[in-house]
């Protein structure tokens, strides 16, 4: 077990001795604060953040981190306040450590929510220091370390947790020996038995492997020599948890994931990985297509390093990876690599792409409607898989795998990505759910008044675009919820002969206090997307007054649907309703409007609440195009498919997706889904495909 000796002992290798004795005192402080207190080990407390801080400092981490890891726990278990902190220890630690903190004061309505809910704020605590999750990241690396105190749920569940957010968070910032360390543990305690088979395996394999892995180093060594270039060359372990998610992801068994060799040769400078490069290729012929420049472009995470696979003696794959000495340390350290000095390349390189990677997260958790959604899409972020692109200026790009031109475009710019209408691929028009390769030039194609489309949510594969995306969506629907439910009360409102202007604002505030909401708008948009009826509002808004008219009278005229009120209305498939139909609609939570036509056999199930129901017909003049669905019987013959399609194209109606079912003899069933714009356009239609010879019947259906 550690002891405050061995903390001060290893700080003191690279930190100033008032420094040292700070780490000290905060461990005084820290022993005081939660004196009595004991960990599900029996342990006293203050042991674990002595082991975090411990973690740190072979880091090389500052001493306000080491002293913030120290007391990380205070603000949440004892008495001590973040002021109290401030005075003593100053504003930097008592920052860092309520960027740590739990909120477990917190209520949620499940496990999930909390989770989502802690992430975020965690997040944006790191937003505005990265030290936050330095101290996370050590503080879960000694939780996992001492899981066996807890009950097996709860290791469980915290295993699972690490896996899925702490372990790619410290991969995401380069960290890779923290990141190794909690797959490992992770993996050992989700799944023990799993894990212990697979380790059983690679230590029977080691045996027979050592033979073939040192008689290829020796080799690569002696041609190192004779071309007089210095390295250190060791052999590479492979990892269990990543030895387990190969055989997982590619169904492979042990033997096939187990069988490549794995080396690393570090060097002084980079020009000198280059010409190892050369060296290897020469003393083995390279697998095409294996080979990886991370120097010359380096991951998002910062990491730097030739990767080259190689046909070893006797066919045996062998992998490279050639990388400078200070590479490698960032490699394995990450963002924590050179915190205190920050002069090589590499390190700043890794600090830059860690601060852009944090302002991504701030601006998606800006556009994120809640903290659920938030989370989803930080773990979109946090496991790319990363293709290379250029824009037409020859910038780089660096995107996830299956990215497509609208990921590009919210990559460049929120506003591009906003108004993009097509693309151009190395120079030819692309669509925009065009997947991209590495090494092409993409060309984003904007126009004036465009919008985003709803559909790009199935293709996107951006955590940045999915939530611009839905970010627009959410409010156009509010915009659009918020016209139609205003329309909705005014006419709820005629019948007492008044309107929304002339409602007592008191009235009104008692109203927005009974619904929890804080601005007349939320209840124009609760009651447009249908969240709350328009005819229980009008009755809290004047509750001592009288309808003057009664339901049928003149003044009880029908809402009048004009086909612009966008996604807070509702043209269900069932019976696919146009303009010129007879319809009627009722009033659905979170959809607004969902408008039948009056003949709809589905309407039977809603005559149970006729509250809901909203007396409705279409405006004289109605613009757009709508879905409806005609069922052909048609003879099997060749090329009649064609023909009908010629036929509705000609009629200026589009096909959106057509299906077959077997008819009655030599007679076949299609059901096609087509736009018109009204009833008139769609007898035009049929009237058109009835005198076709392979056609006997055309029908409307549903």
């Amino acid at each position: 077990m550690y002891n405050i000796n061995d903390l001060c002992d290893l700080s003191s290798t690279y930190l100033e001795s008032d420094q040292v004795e700070l780490i000290r005192h905060s461990y005084e402080f820290g022993a005081s604060a939660h004196e009595g207190q004991t960990r599900a080990s029996g342990e006293a407390y203050i042991q674990h953040p002595l082991e975090v801080s411990l973690i740190l400092a072979q880091m090389h981490m500052d001493h306000e981190t080491l002293i913030a890891a120290m007391l990380h726990d205070v603000l949440e278990d004892t008495s001590i306040s973040k002021e109290d902190l401030s005075d003593t220890f100053g504003s930097e630690v008592s920052e860092i450590v309520d960027g740590v903190s739990k909120l477990t004061h917190l209520e949620f309505e499940n496990q999930a929510e909390k989770q989502a809910e802690n992430f975020r704020k965690m997040m944006m605590a790191m937003s505005n220091d990265i030290r936050v999750i330095l101290v996370k990241l050590a503080d879960r690396t000694h939780n996992m370390r001492t899981l066996e105190a807890l009950k097996p749920e709860k290791r469980r569940r915290i295993a699972r947790e690490t896996l899925e957010i702490y372990a790619p968070i410290a991969q995401r910032l380069g960290m890779n020996s923290i990141r190794l360390e909690l797959e490992e543990l992770g993996f050992s305690t989700l799944y023990p038995n799993r894990y212990k088979v697979l380790v059983n395996e690679v230590k029977k394999a080691r045996g027979h492997r050592k033979e073939i892995v040192n008689k290829n180093k020796n080799a690569i060594k002696r041609r190192l020599r004779q071309e007089k270039l210095s390295a250190d060359v060791a052999g590479r372990e492979k990892h269990v948890y990543s030895l387990y998610k190969k055989m997982s992801k590619n169904q492979l068994s042990f033997s096939e994931v187990f069988d490549v060799y794995g080396f690393r040769i570090n060097v002084e400078s980079v020009d000198m990985c280059y010409r190892i490069l050369g060296s290897v290729h020469n003393l083995f012929k390279p697998v095409p297509g294996k080979f990886k420049d991370y120097i010359a472009i380096p991951k998002s995470n910062g990491y730097q390093s030739l990767h080259t696979v190689l046909f070893g003696p006797h066919g045996v794959p062998i992998e490279i990876q050639i990388r400078t000495r200070e590479m490698n340390e960032v490699a394995e350290a990450g963002i924590a690599a050179h915190w205190l000095y920050k002069s090589g390349s590499a390190a700043n390189n890794a600090h830059k792409r860690a601060r852009d990677w944090l302002k991504r997260i701030l601006e998606m958790q800006q556009q994120a409607g809640n903290s659920k959604e938030f989370l989803e899409h930080v773990k979109i972020d946090l496991f790319p898989d990363e293709i290379y692109v250029f824009t037409p200026l020859g910038e780089i790009l660096e995107l996830p795998r299956g990215s497509t031109a609208v990921d590009f475009a919210y990559a460049i710019h929120s506003d591009i990505g906003d108004s993009c209408v097509t693309a151009r691929i190395n120079r030819r028009l692309a669509p925009l759910k065009a997947e991209l390769e590495t090494g092409q030039t993409v060309e984003i194609v904007t126009a004036p008044g465009a919008k985003p489309n709803p559909a790009w949510l199935n293709f996107v594969v951006t955590a940045k675009a999915r939530s611009q995306i839905r970010h627009f969506l959410n409010h156009l629907q509010e915009d659009e919820a918020k016209i139609l439910g205003h329309r909705m009360l005014s006419r709820e409102l005629e019948r007492y002969d008044t309107e929304l202007a002339e409602i007592p604002y008191a009235n009104l505030e008692s109203v927005l206090k009974e619904f929890i909401l804080e601005e007349p708008d939320d209840l124009l948009i609760q009651i447009g997307l249908g969240n709350r009826l328009a005819t229980i509002v009008a009755q809290h808004l004047v509750p001592d007054a009288t309808k003057k008219t009664e339901s049928g009278s003149s003044k009880d005229t029908p809402l009048a649907i004009k086909g612009t009120e966008g996604m807070v209305l509702t043209f269900p498939k069932c019976c696919y309703p146009i303009p010129g139909d007879e319809i009627l609609a009722y009033v659905s939570a979170g959809r607004g409007i969902v408008i039948h036509r009056k003949t709809c056999k589905n309407l039977a199930e809603f005559r149970n609440h006729p509250e809901k129901w909203v007396d409705v017909e279409w405006e004289k003049e109605v613009e757009g195009d709508y879905a409806v669905a005609i069922k052909i019987e048609n003879s099997n013959q060749r090329g009649a498919l064609a023909t009908i399609a010629t036929v509705i194209a000609n009629k200026s109606a589009s096909i959106e997706d057509v299906s077959m079912s077997d008819g009655e003899g030599r007679y076949i069933g299609i059901t096609f889904i087509i736009t018109v714009r009204d009833r008139h356009h769609l007898a035009q239609v049929i009237k058109a495909l009835r005198p076709l010879k392979s056609v006997s019947k055309v029908s409307r259906s549903g």
